[in-house]
């Protein structure tokens, strides 16, 4: 008896792997009606010196993809890396300690910023499609009492950025001009586009 090959199913799309950890995109691809098997990448996430916003994110996206797809052969390799750039166009990743995040949040008070999200598909057959979408976010002008108590709440952990505004950190922004999907991790429109073309339906598209 022969097996279907790996990262596929009888009769069914291939298999669709995500990777990263995070929670939020899990749950933004949950709308999307799927369930993907998640093998988070181990890539060095570091920006080189001058590295812009885009190609930061555009370049850890491609790097995630292609880590993951060496261990899951046949499958469909979803993956995607979100960069805050600072109104002075400087990366904001995630914040070393909550000093670290006092300052991003200081710095990214009363102005614009934009969040860059890269994501990039490599499909069964090994061809991969990408996209990066942009979305600008502006902040409320931040007492210090509110940001060091939103600090506090231990949300900025892990976020880039420091805030997430999906969360409590929506009480920050004044404003999103964009999709906000981008700038939660996943821009929910433009990946569907392509897991569908890569042989992934989804409860929107097919």
């Amino acid at each position: 008896m022969t097996g279907d090959p790996p990262g596929t199913t009888p009769d069914g799309p291939p298999g669709l792997v995500l990777a990263s950890a995070s929670p939020r995109r899990r749950e933004l691809l949950a709308r999307l009606g799927l369930d993907p098997e998640v093998d988070p990448a181990d890539v060095d996430e570091s920006p080189v010196p001058g590295e812009s916003p885009v190609a930061l994110a555009e370049r850890l996206a491609r790097s995630k993809a292609a880590a993951v797809a060496e261990r899951h052969p046949g499958s469909v390799i979803l993956a995607a890396d979100t960069v805050v750039a600072g109104p002075d166009g400087s990366v904001l990743g995630q914040p070393a300690d909550e000093a670290d995040a006092v300052r991003m949040l200081r710095l990214l008070s009363g102005g614009e910023h934009q969040v860059v999200t890269a994501v990039v598909v490599i499909r069964a057959d090994g061809r991969t499609a990408a996209t990066t979408e942009l979305a600008s976010v502006r902040f409320a002008h931040l007492g210090d009492d509110e940001v060091r108590a939103y600090v506090a709440t231990g949300e900025p952990t892990g976020k880039a950025g420091a805030y997430a505004v999906q969360g409590i950190g929506a009480v920050l922004v004044e404003r999103v001009d964009g999709d906000p999907t981008t700038v939660i991790g996943l821009p929910l429109r433009p990946t569907a586009r392509l897991l569908t073309a890569a042989g992934v339906p989804t409860l929107i598209l097919s």
